[in-house]
């Protein structure tokens, strides 16, 4: 995997300058808030598009402004889980996960999602009646769904307290080694970074 990210976004007084080539498997992005973190995920994902940069994926160019090459999100096919977990309240569990399946990609399906996750059990219930950790499972569930190329999880524990990371955390590490999909991951808390990243 080479992840090649090297952008230049203003944003009022604020710059943001990148140049990163990335090649490990889960890279952990961290600096103090409002340093760009989150600005640089959505320039990875195509929500924000920077004054001038260039984003490639294995050879795949998401964004190369000197060509003008801009590729709108939906042709990235990046995964992206947020702090929170966004996931539609009307739809149980199934139909959330559901919603998200692309039947061709990296042939991780439906069945598998649902194991690797621990989600046997939550698939009837509806948004409300899961816990913190439990909608950010499922909400990760949705995005290897969509069969992404890659993984951004923008500190996708933020909003949970220390029992609910800790139940998490290992779903996360069984990721892992289920998949050889690169991630990108937001985080503040040094423990999960030292414990989660192969590159900081």
């Amino acid at each position: 995997m080479m992840l090649t990210i090297r952008i230049k976004l203003q944003a009022g007084d604020f710059t943001l300058d990148v140049d990163l080539n990335l090649q490990r498997q889960i890279t952990a992005i961290c600096g103090a808030s409002g340093a760009g973190k989150t600005s640089l995920l959505e320039c990875v994902a195509g929500l924000i598009t920077p004054q001038t940069g260039y984003i490639a994926l294995d050879g795949q160019v998401f964004l190369d402004s000197a060509k003008r090459i801009n590729l709108p999100p939906h042709q990235r096919h990046i995964g992206y889980v947020f702090q929170d977990s966004r996931l539609f309240p009307h739809m149980d569990v199934r139909r959330n996960l559901v919603y998200g399946e692309r039947r061709a990609g990296n042939g991780i399906g439906f069945d598998d999602i649902v194991a690797l996750l621990g989600l046997e059990n939550l698939l009837a219930r509806s948004p409300a009646k899961l816990s913190g950790g439990e909608n950010q499972r499922v909400a990760i569930g949705r995005a290897l769904l969509s069969q992404p190329s890659l993984l951004m999880l923008d500190e996708p524990f933020a909003a949970l307290d220390e029992e609910r990371r800790a139940e998490i955390m290992p779903y996360i590490e069984k990721l892992r080694e289920f998949s050889n999909l690169p991630i990108l991951y937001v985080s503040h808390t040094k423990a999960e970074i030292e414990r989660l990243a192969d590159e900081i």
